[in-house]
């Protein structure tokens, strides 16, 4: 291997002194700005830039050295570089075996450039000098203290910057000097270097400076303090560390136990009474043991002790005993919730079986694996399906009550983060279980009634979808071992009875709906909102608004008057409103004059509820041709609607309104080629269709409608129209038509 060789070109004569020419070649310079006065070495690279050198160097010639305005580009053009930098002087030049060249430069003055004159075989430029403007007063003076100043206060700060440095700094009077001599110096960026460099004013260039070496110290400053800091506090850990381990010492040598070796027994204690699976205890003593080897102040050791309270505190093995008595969960059944046989008889078929399966277990005493996987499995998930205010999530509440089981009610309406259910893994800061586990740990027992609300209104996003969470929660086969991401042990599911709830179906995802046994809860007629309003609504609202049984009491017919014209829904939550509407008001005159006793009639309903705010379409709508009556389904219970249709002179035009879907538009469609296929057998002229435009409209244009229902009622519209024969006011209908005039069910 050769020994690197190096050609040096020895200082040139006193080049300084000499006048600055005014055409100069031009040498780009990157990230850095030479300045006047002072001495800068380069390293120069580019072929363009090193013919310009060598030329220099030969011909001992100044050259003009400016800054690129952007460092990337590796050969910049005339509008790459800025208009202002400095006429040099090359003292030295050393040539490196890689090609390279390193220049030691000294700027002699400031100069712009004026005119480009080539660009090529490198940049020549017609310059002009700017020479710096220096002023002498007290102002200066103080500005070139203070930048001394601060230099002193960078130099202890930053161990790069030697001393020298500030005595040189210290033994220059020249304030033009010192400025370019500190700029030249200290760190700094080029756009800073640059702007000093275009000032004229050396007051004003001792003014920018100064703001920069000030921000500069005050980072500095910082970054000293926080390393301060940080080293103080690692001294006070290994202190704290070295006298508690003296303290450990000394309480052995005494026979005493310390804190930490007191509180990781508490926890040996309680891992062994907590009745844990053999998996979580494992892990559970892993995680002590690792406690045990790390001081108490560690971060880590705060994790894993809430991580131990999370394990020791949940209900492995407690559960509480069910309550089998069938008349008395009938009992309870019936006192909280009016009708509902069908879920009523669902729930006391479930507790009939698991009586019979806990007085029969015994008898058997030989079975097979799977015989006691089947009868061990506890669990059953019951999905009320139903419109609001019927009754679904109380009905929970009363199913824990009849088996004498705690309950927990999670609602999931709008949830869309999956860790709500899962939980966050340990790594992340601030993690914890997920809901179903604190619900459980909450109550204290494996076996509650655990009621998921709302549960066709889980959403997703990016952070993961929480109703595919839920099928291993929901489903009898997993959620033996349900495994929490923060637990990460499995825990036992199979005993909680879980209850969903529900407004429509279609919204919850196929593979959740087949894990659950759908109970739909219909809407209540109005005989039985009125039963409900005098069994159950009523007397609660007597008691929250603390008034007597005697005190009020309303009539049936009022009941009645309130369901029709004050109340619009399937459920009864607006009935129980305007009936605490009433008991306020009642209230009211009690609280003014005692011994008062009101009783509410059909005819005084309005002077506590106002004008009625809903009314039925009169059926005597349909005494004219053209206009039949259907029934619709709505979120609020069943309803009734008209279907109008009319005639004028045309061509064969059908035009439906009343925001009309795609599947009830082609009802329609189907509805108008049945009646003119069977229109002989109907007695309607066929000219009437080919002559004739067909209107068909759905009132309240404002609602959105679809479905096929309508279709046996557009048909039926269209027939009245065409034969001018009127439909029965009393007769109401529903159900899709075929091409063959056949009525299917919807």
């Amino acid at each position: 291997m050769t020994q690197e060789e190096y050609f040096e070109i020895q200082d040139q004569d006193n080049q300084e002194d000499n006048p600055i020419p005014e055409e100069l070649a031009i040498l780009p310079l990157r990230g850095v700005v030479v300045f006047p006065l002072t001495f800068q070495a380069l390293n120069v690279g580019q072929p363009r830039s090193i013919r310009l050198v060598d030329d220099a160097t030969v011909n001992k010639q100044m050259i003009g050295l400016v800054t690129s305005r952007d460092a990337d580009i590796e050969e910049p053009s005339p509008k790459d570089v800025y208009e202002i930098g400095v006429a040099a002087v090359i003292h030295r030049m050393i040539k490196a075996p890689d090609g390279t060249i390193r220049l030691l430069v000294q700027g002699v003055e400031r100069i712009r450039t004026t005119e480009w004159l080539s660009e090529q075989p490198y940049l020549r430029a017609r310059v002009e000098v700017l020479p710096d403007t220096v002023e002498e007063s007290l102002e200066v003076e103080a500005l070139m203290r203070n930048a001394v100043d601060l230099l002193r206060r960078l130099v202890s700060l930053v161990s790069q910057l030697p001393d020298e440095l500030l005595m040189a700094a210290i033994n220059l009077d020249d304030p033009r000097q010192l400025v370019y001599f500190i700029a030249t110096n200290i760190r700094m960026e080029a756009s800073d270097s640059q702007a000093i460099l275009e000032l004229d004013s050396v007051r004003e260039k001792l003014l920018r400076l100064t703001n920069i070496m000030t921000k500069e110290l005050e980072v500095l400053e910082l970054g000293h303090k926080i390393q301060s800091e940080a080293q103080s506090e690692m001294e006070r850990m290994q202190r704290d560390y070295f006298l508690r381990e003296q303290m450990k010492a000394i309480k052995k040598e005494l026979g005493e136990e310390d804190e930490q070796a007191v509180e990781l027994e508490e926890y040996r204690q309680k891992i062994a009474e907590a009745g844990m699976p053999e998996e979580a205890e494992k892990e559970a003593m892993r995680e002590l043991n690792r406690m045990e080897k790390m001081p108490p102040q560690a971060a880590e050791y705060s994790v894993i002790k809430t991580y131990l309270d999370w394990l020791t505190d949940m209900p492995w093995q407690l559960s509480t005993e069910d309550q089998l008595d069938i008349e008395h969960a009938r009992q309870v059944l019936n006192e909280d919730h009016y009708d509902l046989e069908d879920i009523k008889d669902r729930i006391l078929e479930y507790l009939a079986v698991r009586k019979l399966r806990q007085e029969r277990r015994a008898e058997r005493e030989e079975r097979e694996v799977q015989d006691v996987i089947r009868q061990e499995r506890e669990g059953v998930i019951l999905c009320f399906v139903g419109p609001p205010g019927t009754g679904k999530t109380s009905l929970g509440q009363s199913i824990a009550r009849a088996m004498g089981r705690q309950f927990i009610r999670m609602s999931l309406g709008g949830m869309r983060d999956e860790a709500e259910i899962r939980g966050h893994r340990r790594t992340y800061i601030g993690a914890m279980p997920g809901r179903i586990i604190q619900g459980l740990k909450r109550v204290g027992t494996r076996n509650p009634v655990f009621m998921l609300d709302e549960i066709d209104k889980v959403g997703s996003d990016w952070r993961g979808d929480p109703s595919s969470a839920l099928l291993e929660v929901l489903d009898p086969e997993q959620n033996r071992d349900f495994r929490d991401h923060y637990l990460d042990v499995p825990f036992d599911l199979s005993q909680v009875m879980f209850v969903t709830t529900a407004n429509v179906l279609s919204t919850i995802p196929a593979p959740l709906r087949d894990r659950m046994e759908i109970l739909e809860l219909d809407g209540y007629t109005e005989d039985e909102k009125v039963r409900i309003a005098q069994e159950y609504l009523l007397p609660r609202q007597i008691r929250e608004n603390s008034l007597r049984q005697e005190e009020v009491s309303i009539s049936e017919d009022a009941l009645r008057l309130m369901v029709r014209d004050y109340t619009r829904e399937a459920g009864v939550r607006s009935l129980e409103r305007a009936i605490g509407t009433i008991c306020r008001k009642v209230a009211t005159r009690v609280a003014a004059t005692e011994g008062v006793s009101v009783h509410v009639t059909a005819e005084q309903v309005t002077d506590y509820l106002g004008k009625p705010r809903f009314y039925f379409e009169p059926a005597e709508r349909t005494e004219v041709p053209g206009v039949a009556t259907g029934l619709v389904w709505t979120p609020t219970g069943g309803d009734i609607t008209f279907i109008e249709a009319t005639r004028m002179k045309g061509n064969r035009r059908l035009t439906l309104t009343g925001k009309l879907g795609d599947v009830m538009k082609e009802s329609a469609q189907a509805a108008v080629s049945y009646v003119r296929s069977k229109a002989n057998d109907l007695g309607i002229d066929e000219e009437l269709f080919t002559k004739s435009d067909i209107h068909i409209h759905v009132p309240a244009g404002a609602v959105p409608k679809d479905g096929p229902s309508a279709g046996v009622t557009i048909a039926t519209a269209l027939v009245s129209l065409l034969t001018g024969r009127n439909v029965r006011s009393k007769v109401a209908m529903t159900g899709e038509i075929t091409l063959r005039g056949q009525v299917l069910p919807v």
